[in-house]
């Protein structure tokens, strides 16, 4: 278990899509060592950096359908599940639409105006092997929506409506 490097655009790995991880059932010992493993250094690796709310398997290098997202405590957050480690999210249905500043670790210097669904369901399991189901809206949705992308390999510069007035410097706070 380890913080990890975090790949930067343009690193190709950041747009490839993560092929799906068979069930817990169907899994070796030893790959489901590798999956609880790969789960606490997406822990520790996005716990290791201020104000970072989530994390994608793809964004360590890992071609692993993974993420975690925990936006307890965060100013934006009015539906909050506290930390959620999911394998194999999909989003079963959503619906609204907001635009809201985003930004990534993989893009350190910018941010954007990204259009996302302000309420989902999806589904995945947990590193235990556990379905679960989630139905969640606001900041949180937003999150898991931004980390799925990543599994698919889209980056929230491609949700934008326009490179040159939704895209921004990130301010520095030095």
């Amino acid at each position: 278990m380890a913080v990890r490097d975090v790949l930067v655009y343009p690193h190709p790995a950041l747009k490839q899509v993560a092929p799906e991880l068979a069930t817990h059932d169907e899994i070796t010992r030893e790959e489901r060592e590798r999956v609880a493993s790969l789960a606490q250094d997406l822990l520790e690796t996005m716990r290791s950096h201020p104000g970072c709310v989530g994390l994608a398997a793809t964004q360590l290098g890992e071609m692993t359908r993974m993420i975690v997202v925990d936006v307890t405590d965060h100013r934006k957050t009015t539906t909050c599940h506290g930390l959620l480690l999911l394998l194999n999210p999909i989003v079963r249905s959503s619906s609204g639409a907001e635009v809201a500043r985003e930004g990534c670790l993989s893009i350190p210097q910018l941010t954007a105006n990204v259009r996302r669904a302000t309420s989902i369901v999806l589904e995945a399991r947990t590193p235990e092997g556990e379905e679960v189901q989630i139905e969640t809206e606001g900041f949180e949705a937003r999150c898991l929506l931004h980390e799925i992308d990543h599994l698919d390999g889209i980056l929230f510069l491609d949700r934008v409506d326009s490179l040159t007035s939704d895209v921004f410097r990130r301010k520095s706070y030095r």
